[in-house]
């Protein structure tokens, strides 16, 4: 069953987030992860959640997107993105295809 990564992330660093989502990129294709969405416009249609910049991304399954969250690949990138934004995380499964 297909998994989502939803990321709420707030840049306090934008040069170096600018680094990061360049050496991210490559890492997510890698582990068959795909960009839903990656900071585009939102909007508030119900209650007080005030998201800063959203990025959902779609992996086959949740043990693949956790498997993308932990690789080696990813462990830099993973460690400029806590040095230069604050972010809320989730993993979530979709519906059957």
């Amino acid at each position: 069953m297909s998994a989502y990564v939803i990321v709420d992330i707030d840049i306090r660093d934008p040069e170096g987030y600018e680094e990061y989502k360049k050496l991210a990129s490559s890492t997510v294709g890698t582990y068959g992860g795909t960009y839903v969405t990656r900071g585009g416009r939102t909007e508030v249609l119900e209650g007080s959640w005030k998201p800063n910049r959203i990025v959902i991304l779609k992996f086959e399954s949740i043990k693949q997107a956790k498997a993308w969250l932990e690789s080696e690949e990813y462990r830099e990138p993973r460690a400029m993105r806590h040095r230069t934004a604050r972010t809320n995380m989730i993993v979530t499964e979709g519906v059957p295809e």
